[in-house]
């Protein structure tokens, strides 16, 4: 059975007439498929006219990228042994695949896993989405080997072991068909951000493991569709966090949806006192989505078989409180 690489496309002609060439060229022994979100702008006949061998799926409304790919891929189900995720501003490099699908093939508890993501808006630099795989700590702030928070490391090879962790960057994913279909893939209700984390988050309740590949590197621009500081971004990050924990916490639920909208209370005033009252009304409106919808997403709470790799610390003390800007100065015995 072949595999397929599966990009979701917005509006996004620019990233296709930039990234598509270095999916093609690195990608022999993979279909490639387009699936656009109902684009406004000239992306399909792009497409038609400059890759007409590329396959196109059209969706007939923006669905999100959740639910985009829940679409494109029910479509396609049944045809490929591994699907890769990939967005349309990530520029692949020689050899991508074969370090992935070696270990998958090799090990197989691994629902999924990630190349190494660093920016292509310099080499040297990790990414923001991703970098060398993420995490999540006691209350749902993610992070990764290369990013905490706002500061991304430079990359020195600090992290070029592989790794367990507990989400893989949907920039760049390699999953299993088959986990794909058994988790009910994203949860569409997100519609953008986090989804990957909520998925990972599920197929690790199954036992089943997720990790960064440092020896494959991909270059992803980021913020190919929402600027990192734009408050819709802002504000789906927040909500989309808060009913990834509703969903997925197993023990004292209450308590810790209490602290995290607690800390999140704090991030709003602090959005204040930097004047930026739009982002303190974005977390705002994303507690109030919780308090609307929390009835939907505790009936979706399905108890654990496993637990997921997780950091057992607060990534928040430990950056803001204690200084840490670097993922290798974190308390090792915490990750488990």
């Amino acid at each position: 059975m072949s595999n397929a690489i599966i990009i979701l496309n917005y509006n996004g002609e620019k990233h296709l007439q930039t990234y598509l060439p270095s999916v093609i060229q690195n990608s022999p022994n993979w279909q490639v498929i387009i699936a656009d979100n109902a684009s406004s702008d000239a992306s399909v006949a792009f497409i038609r006219n400059e890759y007409p061998t590329i396959q196109l799926i059209q969706l007939n409304q923006n669905n999100g990228f959740a639910g985009g790919y829940n679409h494109a891929l029910e479509t396609i189900k049944g045809q490929y042994e591994y699907y890769f995720i990939l967005n349309s501003d990530v520029r692949l490099s020689p050899n991508w695949d074969t370090p992935l699908l070696d270990f998958i093939n090799a090990n197989p508890e691994a629902a999924a896993v990630q190349p190494q993501v660093l920016s292509d808006r310099d080499h040297t630099l990790f990414e923001h989405a991703g970098a060398a795989g993420g995490y999540l700590d006691t209350f749902y702030f993610p992070f990764c080997r290369g990013r905490l928070f706002e500061t991304v490391e430079t990359h020195r090879g600090q992290y070029n072991s592989v790794q367990e962790v507990t989400w893989v960057s949907g920039a760049a994913m390699l999953i299993r068909a088959q986990d794909f279909h058994e988790a009910a893939g994203f949860d569409a209700t997100f519609f953008a951000h986090m989804e990957e984390i909520d998925l990972c988050l599920r197929l690790g309740n199954k036992g089943r493991k997720l990790y960064c590949l440092p020896s494959s590197t991909v270059y992803h621009l980021g913020g190919g569709t929402l600027a990192y500081d734009n408050p819709r971004k802002l504000f789906l990050n927040f909500r989309n966090s808060l009913w990834m924990l509703v969903k997925n916490q197993q023990r004292y639920l209450f308590l810790v949806l209490f602290i995290r909208m607690a800390l999140d209370g704090i991030a709003a005033i602090q959005f204040l006192l930097k004047g930026k009252p739009i982002l303190t009304w974005q977390v705002f409106l994303a507690h109030m989505a919780l308090y609307r919808n929390f009835s939907t997403f505790y009936k979706k709470r399905i108890k654990a078989q496993y637990k997921p790799f997780r950091y057992h610390g607060l990534i928040i003390w430990d950056y803001f409180g204690k200084g840490i800007r670097h993922f290798s100065m974190l308390n090792k015995r915490k990750f488990h």
